[in-house]
C-alpha cells in the first residue's frame, strides 16, 4: 500500500476542509469567484403576493444596490440612508430566518453625490469567512468581524479628496487571503490598493489612468493561491496583479466595457470589450493568447457569466444571447423585458436576470433558451441575486428577498 507523506496529507485535508466551509458562500460580488454560477437549482417561480416559494423577506432601513454576500448562515448587505445619503451601514441577518441579527451604522466622511438612479450604497461588500468588508462610493472602507464588531475604519477621500466621479463610484471590493483590494479609477486622483485585512493599513498602491471606470476587481484562480491573480480594467486595457504586491503580472490591450467586470474561469479570462473576448492565461509565459472574441456576445450594463460550457450576456435591448465556450459561436438569443442593471445568475439548467424594474425573467437553458415565465418582485432591483444552497437572494432599495426551493419541486427536462 502507498503511503503519503504527511505534508501532502495534511494539505490535502486542507483543502477538503476548505472547499467545505467555502463552498456554500457567496463572498462576492457575482459570488466567491466573481462569477454568478451554481450548479444545484433553485425555484424557477415565486409570487410574492402570495407567499409561494418566499422563505422570508426582511425589510431594509435605507437604500441600496449593492448586492448582498452570505458566509455560513449570515447574509450581509449594506445601506445609505439621510438626505444627503451620507448615513452608511451594514446588516447582518440570519439566512434560515430572515430575522436581523445586527446593524451598524456611521457617517460618510466622503463625496455622496451620486446618480440619483443609484445609492452610495452601490459597492457589493467581501467578506473573508471571518470579516466583512464594506465599501461605499463616498470612498469609506470599513470592516466588522462577523459579529458586528469594528475593526477598522478607512478614509480614502480624506486622504485622496479628488477621487470622485460625477455618478458615483461603484467598484466593489476583493479580498484575496490577507488582502483586500479596491479600485479607485476616475477624472481625480485614481489608483488601486491593497489594504491588510487585520490593520487596514495600505500594503500596495498602484497608480491608474485618470477616467472613470466601474468595473470591479475580479479574481482570477491560479492551479494554486500562489498563482492566484487580481483583473483590473481599464478603458484600454486589461491587467493582471499579484493581489499580495499589487505587481502587474501581464495585460491585454483592448477597448473595454467601463461598468462590466470580467470573469475568471479554467484559465480563461472572459473580457467585456466590443463584445466578448476570451484570452487564455499561461502564468509561466507571463502573458495571454486570444483564443476567440465575439462580437454579438457583447454587454449592456450587466457582466458576463460562464455556466455549464456556454457564456451569457444581455445586450440592448434586453436580450440575452447565448454562446458556446469553446469556439464563441452564438447558439442562441432571446428578447427580455426592459432595461437590466443587474448581473444574471444561472442556477442548475435556468438563468434568472431582474430587470430594473424588479421583473424577475426565468429562463430555462438548453439548446435553446426559453423564457419560462417573469416573476414581479414589485419595485426596482439594481443589484445582482446571490445563489446559496438551492436559495436565491434577491435585494431591492426596501427589501431583502429568500426565494427557497422546496424539496418536492420537480421539474421537466428542457432540450
Amino acid at each position: 500500500m502507498t503511503r503519503f507523506p504527511r505534508t501532502l496529507l495534511y494539505l490535502t485535508c486542507l483543502m477538503i476542509i476548505t472547499a467545505l466551509l467555502t463552498g456554500a458562500d457567496w463572498r462576492h460580488f457575482r459570488g466567491t469567484d466573481g462569477n454568478p454560477s451554481s450548479d444545484r437549482p433553485v425555484p424557477d417561480h415565486f409570487d410574492i403576493k402570495t407567499g409561494e416559494n418566499i422563505a422570508w423577506r426582511a425589510a431594509l432601513p435605507d437604500r441600496g444596490a449593492s448586492s448582498p454576500v452570505i458566509v455560513g448562515d449570515q447574509v450581509l448587505v449594506t445601506c445609505s440612508g439621510g438626505t444627503r445619503q451620507d448615513r452608511l451601514g451594514v446588516l447582518s441577518f440570519d439566512a434560515a430566518t430572515g430575522k436581523q441579527q445586527w446593524r451598524r451604522q456611521f457617517w460618510a466622511t466622503g463625496v455622496t453625490h451620486v446618480h440619483p438612479f443609484s445609492a452610495v450604497a452601490q459597492c457589493t461588500p467581501a467578506t473573508d469567512g471571518k470579516r466583512v468588508f464594506a465599501f461605499y462610493s463616498s470612498n469609506d472602507l470599513v470592516c466588522f468581524d462577523l459579529q458586528g464588531n469594528l475593526k477598522w475604519y478607512r478614509s480614502f477621500n480624506l486622504e485622496n479628496p479628488t477621487t470622485r466621479n460625477d455618478v458615483g463610484m461603484a467598484s466593489s471590493a476583493l479580498v484575496v487571503g490577507p488582502t483586500v483590494i479596491v479600485q479607485m479609477e476616475n477624472q481625480g486622483e485614481s489608483f488601486v490598493a491593497g489594504v491588510d485585512v487585520d490593520s487596514g493599513e495600505t500594503r500596495w498602491r498602484i497608480e491608474r489612468d485618470h477616467t472613470a471606470i466601474w468595473s470591479s476587481p475580479t479574481l482570477f484562480r491560479g492551479k494554486t493561491p500562489a498563482e492566484d491573480a487580481v483583473l483590473l480594467v481599464s478603458r484600454d486595457r486589461l491587467t493582471a496583479h499579484d493581489p499580495q504586491t499589487g505587481r502587474q503580472l501581464w495585460q491585454h490591450e483592448a477597448s473595454c466595457h467601463t461598468v462590466a467586470s470580467p470573469v475568471g474561469h479554467e484559465g480563461i479570462a472572459y473580457l467585456a470589450a466590443n463584445g466578448l473576448h476570451a484570452l487564455h492565461v499561461d502564468p509561466e509565459a507571463g502573458g495571454v493568447t486570444p483564443t476567440w472574441s465575439q462580437n454579438r456576445l457583447r454587454s449592456f450594463r450587466s457582466s458576463p457569466v460562464i455556466h455549464q460550457g456556454r457564456a451569457y450576456s444581455i445586450k440592448a435591448p434586453g436580450i440575452l444571447v447565448c454562446g458556446d465556450l469553446d469556439s464563441g459561436k452564438v447558439l442562441w438569443q432571446l428578447r427580455m423585458k426592459g432595461d437590466f442593471w443587474s448581473t444574471p445568475v444561472a442556477a442548475g439548467d435556468r438563468l434568472y436576470a431582474a430587470n430594473d424594474k424588479g421583473l424577475v425573467h426565468v429562463v430555462a437553458l438548453g439548446k435553446k433558451g426559453k423564457l419560462l415565465r417573469t416573476c414581479d418582485f414589485g419595485e426596482k432591483i439594481l443589484a445582482t441575486p446571490a445563489v446559496v444552497d438551492g436559495a436565491l437572494y434577491l435585494r431591492s432599495d426596501k427589501y431583502l428577498c429568500k426565494i427557497a426551493l422546496p424539496e418536492t419541486d420537480k421539474r421537466p427536462a428542457v432540450d
